[in-house]
Protein backbone atom coordinates (compact mmCIF):
# COMPACT_ATOMS: atom_id res chain seq x y z
CA UNK A 1 0.00 0.00 0.00
CA UNK A 2 2.98 2.54 1.09
CA UNK A 3 4.91 1.28 -2.19
CA UNK A 4 1.89 2.28 -4.10
CA UNK A 5 1.13 5.49 -2.54
CA UNK A 6 5.08 6.16 -2.85
CA UNK A 7 5.16 5.65 -6.29
CA UNK A 8 1.76 7.29 -7.04
CA UNK A 9 3.20 10.61 -5.58
CA UNK A 10 6.13 10.14 -7.50
CA UNK A 11 4.78 10.21 -10.71
CA UNK A 12 2.80 12.99 -9.71
CA UNK A 13 5.43 14.89 -9.00
CA UNK A 14 7.69 14.38 -12.27
CA UNK A 15 4.94 14.68 -14.69
CA UNK A 16 5.50 17.46 -17.20
CA UNK A 17 3.82 20.30 -16.71
CA UNK A 18 3.52 19.29 -12.60
CA UNK A 19 3.75 22.27 -10.75
CA UNK A 20 0.26 22.34 -9.18
CA UNK A 21 0.60 18.78 -8.21
CA UNK A 22 3.56 20.27 -6.39
CA UNK A 23 2.23 22.45 -4.67
CA UNK A 24 -0.51 20.38 -3.23
CA UNK A 25 1.83 17.76 -2.61
CA UNK A 26 4.00 20.14 -0.42
CA UNK A 27 1.17 21.59 1.32
CA UNK A 28 -0.04 17.96 1.89
CA UNK A 29 3.16 16.87 3.46
CA UNK A 30 3.62 20.18 5.47
CA UNK A 31 0.44 19.60 7.29
CA UNK A 32 0.71 16.11 7.57
CA UNK A 33 4.20 16.39 9.53
CA UNK A 34 3.16 19.51 11.50
CA UNK A 35 0.04 17.44 12.94
CA UNK A 36 2.51 14.20 13.66
CA UNK A 37 4.59 16.47 15.69
CA UNK A 38 1.61 17.72 17.56
CA UNK A 39 -0.05 14.23 18.35
CA UNK A 40 3.58 13.01 19.42
CA UNK A 41 4.56 15.88 21.45
CA UNK A 42 2.84 18.34 24.49
CA UNK A 43 1.12 21.34 23.84
CA UNK A 44 4.33 23.62 25.16
CA UNK A 45 6.43 21.84 22.70
CA UNK A 46 4.27 22.07 19.51
CA UNK A 47 3.87 26.09 20.02
CA UNK A 48 7.77 25.72 20.35
CA UNK A 49 7.51 23.92 16.90
CA UNK A 50 4.92 25.66 15.04
CA UNK A 51 6.54 29.00 15.95
CA UNK A 52 9.52 27.82 13.93
CA UNK A 53 7.92 27.12 10.99
CA UNK A 54 4.74 30.37 10.66
CA UNK A 55 5.49 33.89 10.82
CA UNK A 56 5.52 35.86 13.82
CA UNK A 57 4.12 39.23 13.49
CA UNK A 58 6.90 40.71 16.26
CA UNK A 59 9.44 42.08 14.07
CA UNK A 60 12.18 41.36 16.55
CA UNK A 61 11.57 37.69 16.33
CA UNK A 62 11.20 37.45 13.34
CA UNK A 63 14.72 38.65 12.61
CA UNK A 64 16.22 35.41 14.10
CA UNK A 65 13.94 33.51 12.33
CA UNK A 66 13.78 34.40 8.75
CA UNK A 67 13.40 31.28 7.44
CA UNK A 68 9.53 31.79 8.23
CA UNK A 69 8.90 34.17 5.35
CA UNK A 70 8.80 31.53 2.86
CA UNK A 71 7.29 28.17 5.53
CA UNK A 72 4.59 30.19 6.41
CA UNK A 73 2.81 29.69 3.15
CA UNK A 74 3.63 26.02 2.97
CA UNK A 75 2.09 25.47 6.42
CA UNK A 76 -1.36 24.61 7.61
CA UNK A 77 -2.57 23.44 11.02
CA UNK A 78 -6.08 22.95 11.01
CA UNK A 79 -7.96 20.10 8.49
CA UNK A 80 -10.60 22.94 7.08
CA UNK A 81 -8.04 25.59 6.47
CA UNK A 82 -5.87 23.46 3.92
CA UNK A 83 -8.77 21.71 2.88
CA UNK A 84 -10.56 24.86 1.18
CA UNK A 85 -6.88 26.51 0.45
CA UNK A 86 -5.80 23.31 -1.54
CA UNK A 87 -9.40 23.15 -3.38
CA UNK A 88 -9.59 26.73 -4.23
CA UNK A 89 -5.37 26.35 -5.58
CA UNK A 90 -6.59 23.23 -7.76
CA UNK A 91 -9.78 25.03 -9.35
CA UNK A 92 -8.68 28.14 -10.00
CA UNK A 93 -4.53 26.72 -10.14
CA UNK A 94 -5.68 24.54 -13.30
CA UNK A 95 -6.78 28.00 -15.34
CA UNK A 96 -3.33 29.32 -14.79
CA UNK A 97 -1.47 25.82 -16.01
CA UNK A 98 -3.62 25.84 -19.23
CA UNK A 99 -3.17 29.62 -19.79
CA UNK A 100 0.40 30.43 -18.72
CA UNK A 101 2.17 26.52 -17.79
CA UNK A 102 3.42 25.53 -14.60
CA UNK A 103 6.39 27.69 -13.88
CA UNK A 104 4.21 30.58 -14.02
CA UNK A 105 1.81 29.02 -11.48
CA UNK A 106 4.12 28.12 -9.38
CA UNK A 107 6.54 31.81 -9.51
CA UNK A 108 2.70 33.72 -8.90
CA UNK A 109 1.76 30.81 -6.04
CA UNK A 110 5.42 31.90 -4.49
CA UNK A 111 4.97 36.15 -5.34
CA UNK A 112 1.61 36.07 -3.67
CA UNK A 113 2.77 33.99 -0.24
CA UNK A 114 5.52 36.65 -0.13
CA UNK A 115 3.63 39.83 -0.59
CA UNK A 116 0.62 38.64 2.04
CA UNK A 117 3.81 37.72 4.51
CA UNK A 118 5.17 41.12 3.90
CA UNK A 119 1.95 42.76 4.04
CA UNK A 120 1.36 41.33 7.19
CA UNK A 121 4.53 42.13 9.09
CA UNK A 122 4.47 45.76 7.98
CA UNK A 123 1.06 46.78 9.17
CA UNK A 124 1.98 44.90 12.65
CA UNK A 125 4.54 46.46 13.11
CA UNK A 126 3.72 50.18 11.42
CA UNK A 127 0.47 50.85 12.85
CA UNK A 128 -0.45 51.28 16.27
CA UNK A 129 -1.62 48.25 18.35
CA UNK A 130 -5.40 49.05 18.62
CA UNK A 131 -5.77 49.24 14.52
CA UNK A 132 -4.64 45.60 13.75
CA UNK A 133 -5.95 43.83 17.10
CA UNK A 134 -3.71 41.02 18.39
CA UNK A 135 -0.80 39.47 16.12
CA UNK A 136 0.83 36.25 16.77
CA UNK A 137 1.91 34.07 14.07
CA UNK A 138 0.91 33.80 10.11
CA UNK A 139 0.26 30.98 8.29
CA UNK A 140 -1.32 29.39 5.56
CA UNK A 141 -1.42 29.30 1.69
CA UNK A 142 -4.03 31.75 1.84
CA UNK A 143 -1.88 34.64 -0.01
CA UNK A 144 -0.89 32.58 -2.49
CA UNK A 145 -4.30 31.16 -3.59
CA UNK A 146 -5.77 34.82 -3.52
CA UNK A 147 -3.34 35.44 -5.85
CA UNK A 148 -3.62 32.50 -8.18
CA UNK A 149 -7.42 33.13 -7.89
CA UNK A 150 -7.54 36.60 -9.07
CA UNK A 151 -4.75 36.14 -11.32
CA UNK A 152 -6.53 33.71 -13.12
CA UNK A 153 -9.90 36.11 -12.79
CA UNK A 154 -8.22 38.63 -14.37
CA UNK A 155 -6.15 36.90 -17.35
CA UNK A 156 -9.97 35.02 -18.01
CA UNK A 157 -12.98 36.91 -16.97
CA UNK A 158 -15.29 34.63 -18.70
CA UNK A 159 -14.53 31.11 -17.58
CA UNK A 160 -17.13 29.75 -15.91
CA UNK A 161 -17.34 27.19 -13.18
CA UNK A 162 -20.24 25.31 -12.27
CA UNK A 163 -21.02 26.11 -8.28
CA UNK A 164 -23.73 23.57 -6.39
CA UNK A 165 -27.18 25.78 -6.06
CA UNK A 166 -25.58 28.25 -8.80
CA UNK A 167 -24.86 26.54 -11.86
CA UNK A 168 -22.21 28.34 -14.24
CA UNK A 169 -20.44 31.03 -12.83
CA UNK A 170 -18.09 33.47 -13.98
CA UNK A 171 -15.06 33.39 -11.82
CA UNK A 172 -14.55 37.28 -12.10
CA UNK A 173 -17.51 37.43 -9.90
CA UNK A 174 -15.95 34.65 -7.71
CA UNK A 175 -13.21 36.43 -6.87
CA UNK A 176 -14.75 39.90 -6.46
CA UNK A 177 -17.08 37.78 -3.63
CA UNK A 178 -14.08 36.61 -2.12
CA UNK A 179 -12.06 40.03 -2.16
CA UNK A 180 -14.99 41.81 -0.73
CA UNK A 181 -15.42 39.30 1.95
CA UNK A 182 -12.00 39.77 2.95
CA UNK A 183 -12.47 43.71 2.91
CA UNK A 184 -14.87 43.42 5.33
CA UNK A 185 -13.00 41.21 7.58
CA UNK A 186 -10.15 43.49 8.26
CA UNK A 187 -12.49 44.71 11.06
CA UNK A 188 -12.84 41.02 12.77
CA UNK A 189 -10.62 39.33 14.91
CA UNK A 190 -8.53 38.03 11.75
CA UNK A 191 -6.90 40.91 10.53
CA UNK A 192 -3.69 39.90 9.14
CA UNK A 193 -5.28 36.71 7.32
CA UNK A 194 -7.53 39.09 5.67
CA UNK A 195 -4.89 41.77 4.64
CA UNK A 196 -2.54 39.33 3.05
CA UNK A 197 -5.55 37.52 1.19
CA UNK A 198 -6.06 41.22 0.01
CA UNK A 199 -2.24 41.76 -0.83
CA UNK A 200 -2.51 38.30 -2.64
CA UNK A 201 -4.75 39.55 -4.54
CA UNK A 202 -3.64 42.43 -5.58
CA UNK A 203 -0.35 40.88 -6.59
CA UNK A 204 -2.37 38.22 -8.69
CA UNK A 205 -4.24 41.32 -10.40
CA UNK A 206 -0.95 43.12 -11.34
CA UNK A 207 1.14 39.98 -11.96
CA UNK A 208 -1.40 38.93 -14.93
CA UNK A 209 -1.89 42.71 -16.38
CA UNK A 210 2.20 43.02 -16.39
CA UNK A 211 2.13 40.15 -18.22
CA UNK A 212 0.14 40.91 -20.20
CA UNK A 213 2.01 43.80 -21.48
CA UNK A 214 5.66 41.66 -21.58
CA UNK A 215 6.73 41.74 -18.39
CA UNK A 216 7.16 38.73 -15.71
CA UNK A 217 7.13 39.98 -12.46
CA UNK A 218 7.83 36.64 -11.33
CA UNK A 219 10.83 35.46 -13.62
CA UNK A 220 13.53 36.02 -11.15
CA UNK A 221 11.20 33.12 -8.55
CA UNK A 222 11.30 31.07 -11.07
CA UNK A 223 15.69 31.71 -12.07
CA UNK A 224 16.25 31.44 -8.29
CA UNK A 225 14.12 27.84 -8.18
CA UNK A 226 16.65 26.65 -11.40
CA UNK A 227 19.60 27.38 -9.16
CA UNK A 228 18.79 25.76 -6.35
CA UNK A 229 17.64 22.55 -8.68
CA UNK A 230 20.80 22.87 -10.19
CA UNK A 231 22.86 21.61 -7.10
CA UNK A 232 20.51 18.45 -6.69
CA UNK A 233 19.69 17.67 -10.29
CA UNK A 234 22.81 16.88 -12.33
CA UNK A 235 23.14 18.01 -15.58
CA UNK A 236 23.68 15.25 -18.84
CA UNK A 237 26.45 16.06 -20.39
CA UNK A 238 26.05 17.74 -23.90
CA UNK A 239 27.26 15.95 -26.81
CA UNK A 240 28.21 18.04 -30.06
CA UNK A 241 28.61 16.42 -33.48
CA UNK A 242 29.75 18.50 -36.15
CA UNK A 243 28.42 18.38 -39.46
CA UNK A 244 27.89 20.75 -42.44
CA UNK A 245 24.49 21.96 -42.49
CA UNK A 246 22.86 21.55 -45.76
CA UNK A 247 22.28 24.47 -47.99
CA UNK A 248 18.38 23.50 -48.51
CA UNK A 249 18.38 23.69 -44.50
CA UNK A 250 20.06 26.71 -44.63
CA UNK A 251 17.73 28.64 -46.78
CA UNK A 252 15.16 27.42 -45.18
CA UNK A 253 15.76 28.90 -41.98
CA UNK A 254 17.16 32.06 -43.44
CA UNK A 255 13.80 32.90 -45.25
CA UNK A 256 11.40 31.56 -42.20
CA UNK A 257 11.77 34.18 -39.75
CA UNK A 258 9.33 32.92 -37.13
CA UNK A 259 10.60 29.60 -37.04
CA UNK A 260 11.71 27.88 -33.67
CA UNK A 261 12.90 24.00 -33.62
CA UNK A 262 11.18 23.51 -36.88
CA UNK A 263 7.98 24.75 -36.13
CA UNK A 264 6.34 27.95 -36.81
CA UNK A 265 5.83 29.62 -33.73
CA UNK A 266 2.05 31.03 -33.54
CA UNK A 267 0.76 34.73 -33.57
CA UNK A 268 -0.38 37.00 -31.09
CA UNK A 269 -3.30 36.72 -32.85
CA UNK A 270 -3.77 32.99 -33.03
CA UNK A 271 -2.74 33.01 -28.95
CA UNK A 272 -6.00 35.40 -28.60
CA UNK A 273 -7.86 33.32 -30.28
CA UNK A 274 -7.31 30.45 -28.84
CA UNK A 275 -7.46 32.26 -25.31
CA UNK A 276 -11.06 33.20 -26.26
CA UNK A 277 -11.77 29.74 -27.32
CA UNK A 278 -11.01 28.61 -23.89
CA UNK A 279 -12.96 31.30 -22.23
CA UNK A 280 -15.85 30.04 -24.25
CA UNK A 281 -16.07 26.33 -24.56
CA UNK A 282 -13.10 25.57 -22.10
CA UNK A 283 -10.05 23.73 -22.58
CA UNK A 284 -11.21 20.66 -23.62
CA UNK A 285 -12.49 22.23 -26.93
CA UNK A 286 -8.99 22.82 -28.31
CA UNK A 287 -7.88 20.42 -30.46
CA UNK A 288 -4.56 18.91 -30.20
CA UNK A 289 -2.84 21.52 -32.73
CA UNK A 290 -4.31 24.20 -30.91
CA UNK A 291 -3.22 22.92 -27.64
CA UNK A 292 0.56 22.72 -28.73
CA UNK A 293 0.35 26.25 -29.45
CA UNK A 294 -0.77 27.00 -26.37
CA UNK A 295 1.94 25.33 -24.43
CA UNK A 296 4.65 26.70 -26.69
CA UNK A 297 4.00 30.38 -26.21
CA UNK A 298 3.61 29.37 -22.33
CA UNK A 299 7.21 28.70 -22.52
CA UNK A 300 8.50 31.93 -23.67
Amino acid sequence: MFSSLKDDLRSQWSRPNGGLQQLIIINVSVFIAVNIVRLFSTSAFFEVFLAYVAMPTDLSVFITRPWTFITSFFTHEGFFHIFWNMLFLYWFGMIIREYLGSDRLINLYILGGIFGSLSVLLLFNLLPPESVFNGGIALGASAGVFAITVGAATLAPNYRMHLLFFGPVKIQYIAAFFIIKAFFGLRGANFGGEMAHLAGGLIGYLYIRNLQRGTDLGAWIGSTLAWFKSFFVSQPKMKVNYSRPRKSTARKSSTSAKTKGGKVEPSQEEIDAILDKISQSGYESLSKDEKEKLFNASKK
